[in-house]
């Protein structure tokens, strides 16, 4: 598992008060990354071929219960809470259930903010750390997704469900959650992702830590100058963030990465994958901004590659197990299920002894092809006992003949077999012991290696040199 670089002022920062949390770092440093593209995601936009688009990074940490992933956003509240002034306390919300309601947030935020010394304002930062009862209830909203893409892309929202129409333009709101594994397969599916809804989001399976020794220690105080000086330069006014031109190479690299891995992983995998390159620029642009410079650095876009990396990695073991149809088992026909209780009972079987347990009429029985059915009048006392046998010749019963009858029906010239007592039928389908040894072939010596055969013992060299990444 690949390690990304906790790169700049934020990965210091988290590398600074990871040494007293019982938390993986990575989810830490996910969390502050989301927090601040909504922070900026207002101002600040990323550029590639002349095309702005925000920098809005929407992430899910990924992990059971009791694995860190509450802890980890506490952390990163700690490292941002004093650089962004009062953002993450009048803009953070969660809930978010419906695409109306997700345009009505933003549209209200909007209008109160129209009249500000600022400017209207539709940055928001989505928070569920209990994502798995949100995603319960956007199944009956089809709208949902159709928004949250468009929410992504920041593209304008409409919403027509009001009496007055709610329009908000360059929409700024990330989304942050918390998931398990389990849940992550059972509700985020391969047809939303494929069609963009939730391949959008980063998601980071969270590593398990060593306990402290002594967990009353608080988290370290932070100097926030560095990333209260860059809020303040990324908030200033819009700025759009490029390559610069010694990241192209990279760039090109990261940009085949994409193309080959997707091409390469079967589909229910590659569709979480598909915005690699996206996701990279982006996390590079919030990386930039950070150091308040507009133009992306190598080791900035390296930064950020080993991140969504990782990040890709972590979507390919999540959905690893989706590929596997599942087969459902089918239940047995009620002949089976009668002929398993005569077999059971060595040939013969009273009514007493079959009916209870198939869940069928003695007359529901004596209509099965293949089921002989006689009445023992041999008991001194009570009334006669029905008994159920298995009639020799059972044909429309494929695989369920004894041996004998299989043989004699493929011998030229033969005649089917007579029906027989069930004493003779057991007799005949006995087990006959055979020692080991006759299976057991004759040690043959191993043949000197030859030049060739050495040649042929070489590893093969993969076609594909992404898969090593993975």
């Amino acid at each position: 598992m690949s390690t990304p670089v906790l790169y700049g002022p934020i990965g210091r920062a988290v590398r600074k008060i990871t040494p007293s949390l019982e938390v993986d770092a990575l989810g830490v440093y996910v969390a502050v990354l989301s927090m601040w593209s909504a922070a900026i995601g207002g101002t600040v936009k990323v550029s590639s071929r002349g095309h702005a688009r925000p920098v809005l990074l929407w992430s899910a940490l990924v992990a059971g219960t009791g694995r860190g992933k509450g802890t980890a956003l506490r952390a990163a509240l700690h490292v941002l809470d004093k650089p962004l002034g009062r953002f993450l306390a009048t803009h953070t919300t969660s809930g978010i259930t419906s695409g109306a309601s997700l345009v009505h947030h933003l549209w209200e935020q909007q209008e109160a903010t129209a009249e500000t010394e600022q400017g209207r304002d539709v940055r928001a930062l989505v928070v569920e750390e209990e994502w798995t009862e949100v995603l319960k209830r956007v199944k009956r909203d089809p709208s949902f997704t159709t928004k949250l893409r468009a929410a992504w892309d920041g593209a304008t929202l409409r919403n027509t469900t009001k009496e007055e129409a709610q329009e908000v333009r360059d929409p700024a709101m990330v989304l942050h959650s918390h998931i398990t594994p389990s849940d992550w397969a059972k509700y985020v599916g391969e047809s939303e992702a494929a069609g963009g809804s939730y391949n959008r989001i980063l998601p980071f399976l969270l590593a398990s830590v060593p306990m402290l020794d002594d967990d009353r220690i608080s988290l370290p105080k932070l100097d926030s100058l560095e990333l209260s000086n860059a809020y303040a330069w990324a908030t200033a006014r819009p700025r759009v963030i490029t390559l610069s031109e010694g990241t192209r190479p990279l760039w090109r690299i990261v940009r085949r990465y994409a193309r080959i891995l997707g091409e390469t992983l079967p589909e229910a995998q590659a569709v979480f994958i598909e915005r690699t390159a996206e996701q990279t620029l982006r996390v590079a642009a919030c990386l930039a901004a950070a150091e308040c410079s507009e133009t992306i650095t190598d080791d900035m876009l390296f930064a950020a590659f080993t991140l969504v990396r990782r990040s890709v990695q972590d979507a390919v073991r999540i959905t690893r197990g989706a590929t596997t149809p599942k087969t459902k088992r089918q239940p047995p026909s009620l002949a089976d299920k009668v002929r398993d209780r005569i077999e059971m009972h060595g040939g013969r079987a009273t009514s007493s002894q079959v009916l209870p347990f198939v869940g069928a009429t003695a007359a529901e029985v004596k209509a099965l092809p293949g089921i002989v059915v006689t009445v023992d009048r041999t008991g001194k006392t009570g009334r006669p006992a029905t008994v159920f046998t298995l009639r020799g010749d059972s044909s429309g019963h494929s695989g369920r003949q004894p041996a004998s009858a299989d043989r004699d029906r493929n011998r030229p010239g033969s005649r089917h077999p007579e029906p027989q007592p069930a004493s003779a039928e057991r007799e005949e389908n006995s087990a006959t012991v055979l020692h080991l040894d006759a299976y057991r072939p004759a040690p043959v010596p191993a043949p000197e290696p030859t030049w060739d055969s050495v040649k042929r013992l070489e590893p093969l060299v993969s076609t594909n040199p992404f898969l090593a990444l993975l």
